[in-house]
């Protein structure tokens, strides 16, 4: 690689794992003098923090930051695309997408209180992170320089990057036999590497969870969550007032010991490959099948329908990395004025890792039984279905009647 030697200090986007690990010591091999901060967004990762900082400084970076990023997380990013309904290819509930524009965020603002003059990350060449790190950057620094290593060092791999490791003494988490690539924070864990890799391979699901179990493994008796709704934003679990981030950690709790929310799925990234990953997301899926039940009752058809639509759009802004992009925020505008009348409580049955609905009520609900019933009534006037019939059919019959014309009936 070709060697920029006026790089005196660089910030480090770090999480302790087998890619940044190594980062730290080559940035200082390769960028002779240069300082390194060490800068890691605490986003809910539970156990990855622990010792990170001794970890940091011994690999030779001058300090660590740890950011607590939690509130910022939930109720910034999280909540609004689970209002919004977004999921990437209308299954991945985008944990990873997610945190990286509120981690990058806070990296910039590091770089410029340390006077900084370029940030680093160990996204790989072939990935999606890069992507959203990076844009998230040029938001709020655009003319700040971005070293990624992946794209320039000589390493081909996992297997070569713990061999890096080895020959520097770097300590690591995981073996040659364990070496799935993971990110985790408190929405959801991915897994992706190994025997994943092949789509032909079952996932080896058992002994490798760590936010919940397998549906196998769960109870044997169901339980029921309740949770209340405030304009589309969750503020209760089963009757008792909580703020977001300790909404989401009792979801996971909940989901996780019933198997809830993993998912294998074959994604298509951004750089236009396609991949393989398995999820766990026990508590966000609770939550976003609570909500869309909650909408069900309380949206408009014509609202529900665009809206369901535009949360393709706003889920693909997320997993490409532009959060901070004019159009996510204008359609988070849209879904805010939505949000208005989406207020109640939804039931919930969790069962080896099904999600049942048993029932939801809201102050805003569009649904009138009286109209609804099949029983006699007076509200609803059945021979209305005629005029309607005939309008709505009008142009399906104009459209026959010229074909049947023209012969080609």
């Amino acid at each position: 690689m070709k060697k920029n030697t006026n790089y005196k200090k660089i910030v480090l986007a770090y999480s302790g794992g087998l890619d940044t690990s190594i980062i730290i010591p080559w940035l200082k091999e390769n960028y002779e003098g240069c300082e390194v901060i060490a800068v890691s967004g605490n986003v809910g990762q539970v156990g990855e923090l622990d010792g990170l900082e001794e970890k940091a400084l011994k690999t030779g970076a001058s300090k660590l930051y740890v950011e607590d990023l939690n509130k910022e997380f939930v109720e910034d990013v999280i909540i609004p695309c689970v209002q919004m309904g977004a999921k990437y290819e209308n299954t991945y509930l985008l944990g990873t997408s997610m945190a990286r524009p509120i981690i990058a965020k806070r990296l910039v603002e590091i770089a410029k209180a340390e006077g900084a003059d370029a940030i680093a990350h160990g996204c790989t060449g072939k990935g999606n992170d890069q992507v959203r790190f990076e844009l998230a950057v040029k938001a709020f620094a655009p003319d700040m320089p971005i070293i990624a290593p992946w794209r320039i060092w000589d390493i081909k791999g996992r297997e070569e990057e713990i061999d890096y490791a080895e020959a520097h003494n770097i300590p690591l988490k995981i073996s040659r036999e364990t070496n799935y690539s993971k990110d985790k924070n408190m929405w959801h864990l991915s897994h992706e590497g190994l025997e994943l890799e092949d789509p032909a391979n079952e996932p080896k699901y058992a002994g490798n969870m760590e936010m919940g179990c397998c549906p196998e493994e769960a109870p044997d008796e169901a339980e029921y969550v309740s949770i209340d709704f405030e304009k589309g934003v969750p503020v209760a679990v089963n009757g008792e007032k909580m703020d977001a981030v300790s909404l989401v950690w009792k979801l996971n709790e909940l989901g996780g010991k019933h198997g809830v929310g993993i998912i294998d799925i074959v994604e298509n990234r951004l750089v236009g490959m396609k991949c393989r990953g398995v999820y766990e997301t026990p508590g966000g899926t609770i939550l976003y099948h609570a909500h869309e039940m909650l909408e069900q009752l309380c949206l408009d058809k014509y609202t529900q329908h665009y809206k369901q639509r535009m949360a393709l759009e706003f889920a693909d802004l997320v997993y490409n990395g532009q959060w901070y992009s004019p159009l996510r925020e204008a359609m988070s505008a849209f879904c805010e004025k939505t949000q208005e009348t989406v207020t109640g409580t939804v039931k919930l049955k969790l069962y080896k890792g099904n999600i049942i609905g048993a029932g939801m009520t809201s102050p805003y609900s569009l649904y009138d039984p009286e109209i609804a019933t099949f029983d006699a009534e007076d509200v609803y006037d059945q021979t209305w279905a005629d005029g309607f019939i005939t309008l709505f059919g009008l142009p399906t019959q104009v459209h026959a009647k010229m074909k049947a014309k023209n012969h080609l009936l």
